[in-house]
């Protein structure tokens, strides 16, 4: 049963985190698996040079598309509040402004990224023979980048209504639709990388078409002409609170820039496989710890909104002990199980030789990162956009991006590897003590909780 606005602000906090954690958890994990699958299929019956393609060409749309998912997270703590507040016709206005801004924003950047196709393949590192199916991966997949948008910023707003359920069908639609494609497009018509791209584009419409039906049919939010007028203080609330998100993946584009750059220079298209194949289980593994974080944000929201702070601190405290927990079972699985997981992607010997050990690292402090990733999460939730921003940019933006440019000078790829649980290990700190002194949290015995 999907959970209405107000029950947000009165039902029993681990109950309620369950309800919107859950579904959304799910929705992730079906998003993952479908982009595991894809890489699967793409690896197996392409080749593993495919799967570094697709590791140049994803964080591209991505870029152009988190743009929908940027107005969604920043306008769904805006809209989140209005709710609270019980202000439904500046609910229903932030929406409306959402659904321009995504629009024209994506839109616009998805013809720039045609127009520039080829400078911005070699920039996110399609070197030597990754060139060729980057390219022919590449252009259908910017040409349904807006769908995405939408569909990402929907998502959000379906999210923040408290109906996670519809919010996770939104993510299962396209990873059943791609996965099925998959088969008919790459094996049975064998259409190597454009058949993976079609299959992919194809998907992310029938996403937009699930949220376009939801809107029209299910929501609270029932807009008309008016709403869709843009009001500049609400543009200004969305984009302070939505530059957080966009930032946040801007750095992740340019950390894409600089690994694959970086892999490519110590360890050739391999490595850049190698991480093609750790990015796409980083994704899979964390999905119920993301899943959690979706499901907080809504309920922060309202309740700060509400001014119900013992409601807010409630849900932060909750949300970091069952995000630990999970995140720890996840590290021991990848700790004991990594080569196996390595051998499902690709028979390649290189790849299977060098992809265990660095998967271990790279996933080695995941049981600390819940206090990162809902630390920086409520500062959203609550609207407070500089320490949003501030916290977020951490570990890839003041830690990551910089180790990864120096270690490699003395540890060789070995550096790549060892930079991401350094970065998280300081990022959380950091994170730590910004959320207890802003929370006013005082220091809580492991028996008790995580901060």
């Amino acid at each position: 049963m999907a959970v209405t606005s107000e029950e947000l602000g009165t039902q029993d906090i681990k109950k309620l985190l369950i309800k919107q954690a859950v579904p959304s958890s799910i929705g992730i994990l079906f998003m993952s698996v479908n982009i595991l699958i894809d890489t699967i299929f793409v690896g197996q019956w392409i080749g593993s040079l495919a799967i570094a393609a697709l590791t140049v060409v994803l964080p591209i749309t991505f870029l152009i598309s988190s743009l929908g998912m940027a107005i969604g997270v920043g306008g769904g703590s805006v809209l989140s509040r209005a709710l609270g507040s019980n202000d439904r016709e500046k609910a229903k206005h932030v929406f409306g402004n959402q659904i321009m801004m995504t629009f024209l924003l994506s839109t616009i950047f998805a013809i720039i990224g045609l127009i520039f196709s080829e400078q911005m393949l070699l920039l996110f590192g399609a070197k030597g023979a990754i060139m060729e199916p980057a390219r022919e991966f590449f252009i259908p997949i910017i040409i349904s980048v807006p769908f995405l948008a939408l569909c990402m910023m929907g998502n959000n707003i379906i999210r923040a209504e408290g109906k996670a359920k519809f919010a996770m069908v939104a993510m299962i639609v396209p990873a059943f639709s791609n996965i099925a494609l998959d088969i008919i497009l790459i094996k049975w018509m064998n259409l190597g990388v454009f058949g993976a791209a079609l299959a992919t584009s194809i998907s992310y419409f029938m996403c937009f078409l699930f949220v376009l039906w939801f809107f029209v049919s299910k929501s609270e939010l029932q807009l008309q002409a008016r709403h869709f007028k843009f009001q500049i203080p609400i543009l200004k609330e969305i984009t302070e609170l939505s530059f957080v998100t966009f930032s946040r993946q801007g750095v992740v584009s340019i950390l894409a820039i600089i690994l694959n750059h970086t892999l490519y220079l110590y360890g050739g298209e391999h490595s850049i496989t190698v991480y093609g194949i750790i990015s796409r289980m980083l994704m899979f593994a964390l999905f119920p710890i993301l899943g959690i974080t979706q499901g907080f944000l809504p309920i922060a929201g309202f309740n700060y909104g509400a001014k119900n702070t013992k409601r807010v601190q409630e849900s932060v405290i909750i949300s970091i002990k069952y995000s630990a927990i999970l995140a720890t079972i996840i590290f021991v699985t990848i700790l004991f199980f990594a080569k196996s997981i390595v051998t499902v992607f690709t028979n390649d010997p290189k790849v299977i030789a060098e992809t265990p050990n660095a998967l271990r690292w790279v996933f080695a402090a995941s049981p600390i990162i819940a206090i990162q990733l809902i630390g920086a999460a409520y500062f959203q939730a609550v609207g407070k956009a500089k320490k949003a921003l501030f916290l977020t940019l951490t570990k890839q933006g003041f830690f990551l991006i910089p180790l990864v440019l120096i270690l490699p000078h003395f540890l060789g790829i070995f550096g790549v590897w060892i930079a991401f649980p350094i970065s998280d290990v300081l990022s959380t700190i950091i994170t730590a003590y910004f959320l207890r002194k802003e929370m006013n949290i005082k220091p809580i015995t492991t028996t008790d909780g995580l901060l």
